[in-house]
């Protein structure tokens, strides 16, 4: 960072970090011993254009980046070291580079538009090198697909991706741009776009053709802690210090700093991740490999699930149905009740993630009878995440994990007291919950400060990290075999293919 952009006293410098999720943006500002000070947050439109479509306006997201961002700043009043960008990952934006507009409303990781055209992709046998080159599969989840669509489906972009007049990137991308005019991205939304070989560190021409992308639209690529340019929307010149993908900014944020360490986030999704190291392990149970993060130009790798649907089960019980006021009264409805009276929902919304990968799979609730309730059905949304994470650990375990000591978790559902202790109990592990379980933003606070000189590597960041609660299982064995049994066969009932 520039001399003239550093401040004099270390003790009044702060961090702010952009947080942009799947349905609010918020900022937050750190202190350098790495607590977070303020918040300022704002809910965005989800549109839905056809079944299995969902899309944002990227216009709504930079306002509210822009909101927030001088709201916490202004909140807080210290002096800004550095500000540090995390993600929704696999978003698409492509934008004009003349005029910085968005040629289409953003494509959002949960769209299903282009899962016939992964499908016929498969039936020519073109997986095998998607998964050799990236460490992911073939479906609509990731960003090149989408992309392609945007390409072919709105009149004229193609011929000016030709031209080079347009830029492709993911939401941080987008926002790095409109903050500083510098395109480029970081390595891991690099890894989630099915454009980056993960091995070599670049973007694949092979993968280019396949998808038929222009490389003229891909930003360049950088370490998560680096420079990325300068902004002056806060009245003088502050360096973009950290950019990272959502759930990797998470698994930072929670110290997972070692091989083995497993962190579990629950937001509108669920997603864990297991430290690999500097291994790129290739799951053999649905699992996707992919990079943790890159710092000095080392890579560190993870194996990462992905439940496409955690939290959002939530926000449906409340904007969908009606049946709760706020999600936190899913605690006690759940609370009140004995046991599940067999009572299970298989969150399919927009198809099941890892490690069944079934995109056109949709959601069930099975299991009813004259005597279940409202309750029942809370419970059985609550249920749902502790279930998929169990399938996730029990895919990295057949893939040569050990069974973890301790899961981190965080995220909006982790202040959830009953279903921390479920999550214990379907995982015969302990889960211990951080005293900051807004993880993401720490991840990405952390990125920025080392680049701005605060921190020195990832050992002073972890001494900051801290439990606020930890869970251990008090379940007993055959009542968690029974309960998973009836699970499975829930799924089994939700998928569109027979399980394999």
């Amino acid at each position: 960072m520039p001399d003239e952009a550093m401040p004099d006293s270390v003790k009044d410098r702060i961090i702010l970090a952009i947080d942009q999720g799947t349905t609010s943006t918020r900022s937050m500002s750190f202190g350098t011993d790495g607590v977070p000070r303020h918040t300022v947050r704002r809910e965005f439109a989800q549109y839905y254009p056809h079944p299995g479509w969902v899309e944002h306006d990227p216009e709504d997201i930079w306002r509210d980046t822009l909101a927030t961002l001088t709201g916490v700043a202004d909140a807080d009043g210290g002096a800004v070291a550095a500000i540090g960008i995390t993600n929704q990952r696999e978003t698409v934006v492509v934008w004009d580079r003349a005029t910085s507009e968005p040629v289409h409303n953003a494509i959002v990781w949960q769209d299903r538009r282009t899962a016939a055209y992964c499908a016929q992709l498969k039936q020519d046998g073109c997986e095998p090198l998607v998964r050799a080159r990236t460490g992911l599969l073939l479906d609509p989840y990731f960003s090149a697909t989408k992309l392609r669509w945007i390409l072919d489906n709105i009149a004229g972009v193609r011929a000016r991706a030709n031209r080079g007049e347009l830029a492709f990137g993911t939401i941080d991308s987008f926002l790095l741009w409109r903050l500083t005019g510098v395109h480029a991205t970081d390595a891991t939304n690099a890894s989630r776009t099915l454009l980056y070989d993960i091995h070599k560190g670049q973007w694949d021409d092979d993968l280019l053709r396949l998808f038929g992308i222009p490389a003229s639209l891909l930003p360049e690529v950088r370490d998560n802690s680096a420079m990325f340019g300068e902004t002056r929307l806060l009245g003088r010149a502050i360096a973009i210090g950290g950019m990272v993908g959502d759930q990797q900014a998470a698994a930072i944020g929670q110290a997972c700093f070692s091989l083995g360490d497993v962190k579990a986030t629950y937001g509108t999704g669920g997603f864990v991740l297991l430290n690999t190291g500097d291994a790129a392990v290739l799951s053999e149970h649905g699992l996707l490999t992919t990079i943790a993060y890159r710092l000095g130009g080392r890579t560190t790798f993870a194996l990462e699930g992905s439940i496409f649907v955690a939290g959002a089960a939530v926000k449906w019980l409340r904007d969908g149905l009606g049946l709760i006021a706020h999600a936190a009264d899913t605690e006690p409805l759940a609370t009140r009740l004995d046991d599940n009276h067999g009572v299970y929902m298989v969150p399919a919304f927009v198809g099941l993630g890892a490690p069944h990968w079934d995109a056109a799979a949709r959601a069930t609730i099975s299991g009813l009878t004259f005597d279940a309730t409202g309750a029942h059905i809370a419970r059985a949304a609550l249920e749902a995440v502790a279930y998929q994470t169990a399938d996730l650990i029990a895919a990295m375990t057949a893939d040569g994990a050990r069974d973890p000591r301790q899961v981190r978790i965080d995220g909006g559902m982790a202040t959830n007291d009953w279903l921390c202790q479920f999550l214990a109990d379907m995982l015969d592990t302990e889960v211990a919950r951080p005293a900051n379980v807004e993880t993401t933003a720490a991840g990405a606070a952390f990125l920025a400060g080392l680049t701005a000189g605060i921190w020195s590597g990832p050992e002073d960041f972890a001494a900051t990290w801290r439990a606020e609660r930890t869970f251990r299982p008090q379940m007993t064995g055959s009542a968690r075999a029974d309960l998973l049994v009836g699970w499975q066969q829930a799924v089994a009932r939700t998928r569109s293919i027979p399980a394999r």
